[in-house]
Parts: C-alpha cells; sequence; structure tokens
C-alpha cells in the first residue's frame, strides 16, 4: 500500500490525499481525508508506504483511525505510524515528510476506496 498525503494548519489542520493498495495482483485506489486539533503549525507533504494485516478484501483498510502525535520537518525529514481501523486491519505505515511542519496533535484519518 502507498499513501500520499497533504497537510496544513494553524492550531486546526487538515489532510487530504490519495494512494492505492494492492491485493491479489490488483490495484485499487484510496483517498484520505483527516483533520488535526492541537499544535499544528505550517505544511507538509508525507509519502507513505505500508504493510498490511489482518486485510481479506480491499474494503477492510477502508475507515476511521485515531492517533496522537508529534513531530517536525524542515525540508525532509522521516515519519512512521502504526494505524488500527474498527476492522481490525493493521497498516503499519513508513516514509518520508517534506515542507515545513510542527505539530503535537490529536488527528483522525478516514481511508476510502475510490
Amino acid at each position: 500500500m502507498s499513501l500520499t498525503i497533504y497537510k496544513a494548519g494553524w492550531f486546526i489542520g487538515g489532510s487530504g490525499g490519495g494512494g492505492v493498495v494492492n491485493l491479489r495482483g490488483r490495484s485499487y485506489a484510496l483517498s484520505s481525508a483527516g483533520l488535526d486539533y492541537g499544535r499544528v503549525f505550517g505544511g507538509s507533504k508525507t509519502v507513505l508506504h505500508s504493510t498490511v494485516s489482518n486485510i481479506n478484501r480491499p474494503s477492510d483498510v477502508a475507515g476511521v483511525d485515531a492517533a496522537v502525535g508529534a513531530g517536525i520537518a524542515v525540508g525532509r525529514g522521516a515519519r512512521a505510524m502504526v494505524l488500527t481501523n474498527q476492522k481490525g486491519t493493521v497498516l503499519e505505515l513508513s516514509g518520508h515528510q517534506v515542507g515545513r511542519m510542527a505539530n503535537a496533535d490529536l488527528s483522525g484519518l478516514a481511508i476510502t476506496l475510490k
């Protein structure tokens, strides 16, 4: 699975993006949208790649994930997170983030199949 997320904010932030999940030799398009609340300043682009576990069909990655996070990016930096949705699907995401962003926030990310 790969996912690209664009994030921007000033105290309250938003994020959106898209990606693809590969399952049994087929690719399925994804979209993502989120809301961040806390100390969010700046903007960034994050490109993540993931291993997915507890998945039986493509729709298993769809859902809402919540996370408490903190980070800083000035230029390019690393990013990693583990998300579990209400279906029990686990996404182990890692990649890089570019931009100027400082955050200590509570965030929610909704992933849907296109």
